[in-house]
């Protein structure tokens, strides 16, 4: 199997990364967005992120084939220390460590950053990434039953969260 890189995501991996989205949007409930995403609401998503929440990219022969980021958790500036982790893999190349990738480069990154805590939010039927991240030491903190509306179900999202330092950070 040819070569995984990670680097951090350019302007110019923004279609890579909304096509990837938006296939999830489309046909799964890894995303309760349910309409897919514009090029405009992409390149705002993108501009959020930055030096201290930044977009990583997964490329395999200069393809980007997955993506990540650390996001702002909330927007009060008490929930500072604490990032959100997003990740996504191209649907045609899953089950190769992708997401394992992504989210081990994640974690670097927020603990390089000083954050203290790292959330995911992550529909119940999404077996496969909450096993990823409990792999990683991410605990189960929560579960809000029946907040999604998808696909004509109700769907549940587990809180797992990771504890990245012990004191002091952001």
């Amino acid at each position: 199997m040819p070569a995984i890189s990670l680097r951090i995501a350019l302007a110019a991996d923004l279609p890579a990364i909304n096509s990837i989205y938006n296939h999830y949007v489309i046909h799964s409930t890894a995303t309760y967005q349910t309409e897919p995403a514009t090029v405009a609401e992409r390149e705002m998503w993108f501009a959020a992120h930055g030096p201290e929440h930044p977009a990583i990219v997964a490329e395999q022969e200069g393809e980007v084939v997955g993506w990540g980021s650390l996001s702002k958790f909330h927007a009060r500036a008490a929930y500072r220390p604490t990032v959100e982790n997003s990740i996504y893999v191209r649907h045609d190349a899953l089950a190769r460590g992708i997401g394992r990738r992504l989210l081990e480069d994640l974690i670097t990154r927020a603990q390089a950053l000083g954050y203290h805590s790292m959330l995911a939010l992550i529909s119940a039927d999404q077996e496969p990434s909450v096993r990823l991240h409990a792999a990683f030491g991410f605990a189960q903190v929560g579960l809000l039953r029946e907040v999604g509306r998808k696909f004509d179900r109700w769907l549940d999202v587990i809180y797992m969260q990771k504890m990245l330092l012990q004191r002091g950070g952001v």
